[in-house]
């Protein structure tokens, strides 16, 4: 978010607007309008603000990993050697600057980072083990778990 904008506080029709494009970001404002009883005109308005906020944050696709020849999700715990700013800086910036690291979480309990982390298969997983953890002095240790089956997977949180 930028600093500089400041966020009002979400109303119910920014909350009802919410829960509705997070479930399809492509459906037509019109709609949403009508759903939500405002004009179409006032939901663009809405929905601009609420992305010049940063309440939301960008629009994209969920795609199906295995559609497109994803087939290796990983979920990594990752420790770093220190937790000194400097180092947990190197790491984010890291983390971030790798693609195939879809999602990463700083994290409190015993461990430093979570990563999920998807490949095409089990050669790519080694190489990005290889460049993100072994040739990194800053991360200690990491431990990888292969999933089996995607049960559950999405970004949609619950609106109050």
């Amino acid at each position: 978010m930028n600093k500089k904008t400041i966020m009002k506080p979400l109303d119910k029709f920014d909350r009802a607007i919410l829960r509705i494009v997070q479930k399809d970001n492509k459906i037509p404002q019109r709609q949403i309008a009508e759903i939500v009883h405002l004009s179409a005109a006032a939901v663009q308005r809405r929905i601009a603000a609420m992305e010049k906020s940063g309440t939301i944050k960008h629009n994209s696709a969920v795609l199906d990993v295995h559609a497109v020849g994803m087939n290796i999700t990983a979920i990594v715990e990752v420790q770093l050697r220190d937790e000194r700013i400097e180092t947990v800086d190197l790491a984010k910036n890291l983390f971030k600057s790798t693609p195939e690291v879809q999602q990463c979480y700083y994290v409190t309990g015993g461990i430093s980072f979570v990563l999920i982390i998807v490949t095409a298969d089990v050669q790519a997983y080694e190489q990005i083990t290889r460049r993100i953890f072994a040739q990194n002095d800053f991360i200690a240790k990491y431990r990888s778990l292969i999933t089996l089956d995607r049960v559950k997977s999405g970004s949609e949180i619950v609106i109050p």
